[in-house]
């Protein structure tokens, strides 16, 4: 099989391997074991790769270079015209060489692929939209329009939707979906409990932008900390809010309270979630809440806003607190998870049992399934 991945997650190239997005990574190379032969078209970054991209683990991959494109000034959308043909050019010839088409979405390259793939109504495809798929959301229009025509079974053919969460009225290609991180043997019987004398500990694991509103979450720290004072908020992840984080934290005088720890690498990430009492999250919006899903996988109690598949994930509050946004009461509801140690060792064992079925074993099992259809 010749699988052809189409993707807008930045690429680099060292030593003639190809490095990408960790998370994005692992989860590539699970696809690529049942590819004899895979093709990526993607931008290649002239920057250095981070700490936290790692490679693709194939004997045989041919890599399409792309340029960046993006849509979001007036600069951006003449430079992107500019390139449009060569980089419309490279997906079609790679469409017609592959066996498998399969598009990361949202994005602008997905966007393309999606548009593209309605003149291969023959060829086996499939889409993973990593980002929010309720209906109800409100998203930038070019994420609206990729939704549309992966709906639209006229248009896209022969093609399985992969997405997170369970939502009414869906197309038949449409397929609920998740994202796995360990294994079978990795599964513990965690019991954590919490008692007021010992450190309470909450983790942050994220990009450090405005849409996975880190600072709400260091206000929660300092709202909690006035009644529970041996709390400790551990930060992971790099970001443009970084310095602002910095600044908060010595203005408020949380330095003994909020540590950051930058990116790290994911066996650092998994020791914090088994340290851990709570993962949060306040994000804006989200796909498969990763961070959440490992956190409670080590039977992290999740605290989270209520954004795409999060509440199903929660159980609606019976596996976590699902966030409102308004400080007081959220402390408040996680004060009393604190407080009543029976009700938080209830949530932290449901918490655990849920991820726990979700394992990379499971994933790859699933993915090879919908790669022999």
């Amino acid at each position: 099989m010749k699988l052809l991945i189409v993707t807008h997650v930045p690429h680099y190239k060292e030593q003639s391997r190809y490095y990408a997005y960790a998370p994005y990574v692992r989860e590539m190379n699970l696809w690529l074991k049942n590819a004899p032969q895979c093709t990526v078209v993607a931008p290649i970054s002239t920057e250095k790769k981070g700490t936290i991209d790692i490679p693709y683990e194939h004997p045989d991959i041919i890599f399409f270079k792309v340029p960046a494109i993006a849509l979001t000034s007036f600069i951006k959308i003449l430079k992107t015209m500019l390139v449009l043909p060569l980089v419309l050019i490279k997906i079609i010839k790679a469409m017609q060489q592959a066996d498998h088409i399969h598009l990361r979405c949202p994005g602008n390259m997905g966007l393309l692929g999606c548009i593209l793939q309605i003149g291969f109504p023959f060829k086996t495809k499939s889409a993973k939209y990593a980002g929010n798929w309720d209906p109800e959301a409100k998203q930038p229009w070019t994420y609206r329009l990729q939704k549309w025509i992966l709906s639209n079974t006229f248009l896209t053919r022969n093609m399985q939707v992969l997405v997170y969460g369970n939502w009414k009225n869906q197309s038949e290609n449409i397929r609920p979906f998740f994202t796995a991180t360990y294994s079978e043997t990795e599964k513990q019987a965690i019991q954590k409990t919490v008692h007021s004398g010992e450190t309470i500990r909450l983790l942050f694991a994220g990009t450090l932008v405005e849409g996975k509103n880190p600072i709400y979450a260091i206000q929660l720290l300092e709202q909690i900390k006035e009644s529970i004072p041996n709390i400790l908020l551990d930060i992971y992840g790099e970001g443009k809010l970084r310095r602002d984080i910095e600044k908060y934290v010595e203005v408020s005088n949380l330095k003994e309270h909020v540590i950051l720890h930058g990116n790290q690498n994911q066996e650092i990430i998994k020791k914090a979630c088994q340290q851990s009492h709570f993962v949060v999250l306040p994000s804006k919006s989200e796909g498969w809440p990763k961070a959440i899903a490992e956190g409670m996988f080590w039977g992290c109690v999740p605290l989270a806003t209520a954004v795409s598949c999060v509440p199903d994930m929660l159980a609606q509050g019976k596996r976590g607190v699902l966030l409102q946004m308004e400080v007081e009461k959220d402390a408040s509801a996680i004060n009393d998870l604190i407080n009543n140690p029976s009700v938080f060792e209830k949530k932290s064992k449901a918490a655990q049992q849920w991820s726990q079925k979700y394992t990379l074993d499971y994933f790859e099992a699933e993915i090879q399934k919908l790669l022999q259809q």
